[in-house]
């Protein structure tokens, strides 16, 4: 498995981007999206999504340049439609609003339908948390089949449904980081899984009848089995959770609606201007001591050292942005072709790879 040096992957995913007609600002923001995803380590939303973005956009289920659009603004309150836009721009052109919003009231709520994938969820808590904003998010994924099976459920009903909760630091990043699929493993990890030839982690799969498989490839290839919910009943209830506050609320599509082969993220955001709680020191300090009782324990059997969240995706893009980004030979192949799809030539994309 080569080690891409995180240039030349920007670079192979910026000309990829911008070929499928973004102009110059959006096709940054999404190669800088998913390069980044890549750095903090998941590999599931980075730039291995990009041969699911060319098929989109080929099948016309992803739109480039897409305006952002204001359905309503009560206020504390934007709902707001992407109508199948770059998930990547419209999520965080969302965000930009809402903190601004969130800046003269002390808080907002921001409603973001039906927009295509907007990847990582993480990156947007990172982008509220470097304006001084707590952020919690709820997000549903549709238009295509179902991908987890609630808890009690011998098939899919719902798809992954992240969760992501994230708090402002000191130096201008999160001081911490929740941000998880509620299924045991992301789709986009069995897809890695998958290409690498590698199984995944028990108690992550079961197959057509139900059953625990950690064999990915007939849930990646051939659309059988589903993914279970983390933490069994809690797990599952926080993905129902997520569909109804990401979706069904606001008015984005469902997983139960009519499916066309995208992919569709509708997303709930509680951005809170923290400042509103008392001075950055203050609650720096309150937070730092909770992370310092936390990790004060002594590691139980099986651990070196405690973890908060947060800190894998520090330690990841330390490592990957000094060593470059582990890409496997199939996913590589998968984005030159999906490259060459678009009329690039596959030599010159293969020289940007190095």
């Amino acid at each position: 498995m080569p080690n891409i040096p995180v240039e030349k992957l920007h670079a192979l995913t910026l000309a990829i981007v911008r070929a499928m007609g973004s102009s110059e600002q959006e096709a940054r923001e999404v190669a800088d999206h998913l390069v980044d995803s890549n750095l903090a380590g998941h590999d599931s939303h980075g730039v291995g999504m990009l041969p699911t973005y060319v098929r989109l956009l080929h099948e016309g289920l992803l739109v480039p340049n897409q305006t952002l659009q204001t359905v309503s603004d009560a206020g504390a309150v934007l709902v707001l439609e992407a109508a199948r836009g770059y998930g990547q721009a419209m999520a965080r052109e969302a965000m930009r609003r809402g903190i601004a919003r969130a800046g003269e009231l002390g808080a907002c709520i921001v409603a973001l339908r039906n927009s295509a994938h907007i990847g990582r969820i993480g990156t947007y808590a990172e982008f509220c948390a470097a304006a001084g904003m707590a952020s919690v998010h709820f997000v549903n994924v549709a238009d295509h089949q179902a991908y987890q099976a609630p808890y009690g459920c011998s098939d899919a009903r719902l798809g992954t449904n992240p969760v992501c909760a994230a708090v402002p630091g000191e130096d201008g990043g999160p001081a911490l980081l929740l941000d998880m699929a509620t299924s045991a493993i992301a789709f986009g990890k069995a897809r890695v899984a998958r290409n690498k030839g590698v199984q995944v982690p028990e108690n992550s799969l079961i197959d057509a009848e139900g059953r625990p498989t950690t064999d990915p490839v007939a849930m990646v290839d051939e659309h059988k089995g589903a993914l279970v919910a983390f933490g069994l009943h809690k797990g599952s209830g926080l993905a129902v959770m997520a569909e109804i506050l990401g979706a069904a609320l606001i008015g984005g599509r469902t997983i139960k609606d009519e499916q066309k082969g995208g992919v569709v993220n509708s997303m709930l955001s509680v951005i809170i201007d923290t400042r509103r709680f008392g001075s950055a020191e203050r609650i720096a300090g309150d937070i730092d001591g909770v992370k310092s009782w936390i990790k004060a324990s002594r590691p139980a059997p099986g651990f070196e050292e405690i973890l908060l969240p947060g800190d894998p995706e520090r330690r990841s893009r330390a490592a990957r942005t000094s060593g470059g980004v582990p890409l496997d030979e199939r996913t590589l192949g998968e984005i030159l072709d999906a490259g060459a799809s678009l009329g690039l030539e596959r030599a010159a994309l293969e020289g940007l790879a190095g």
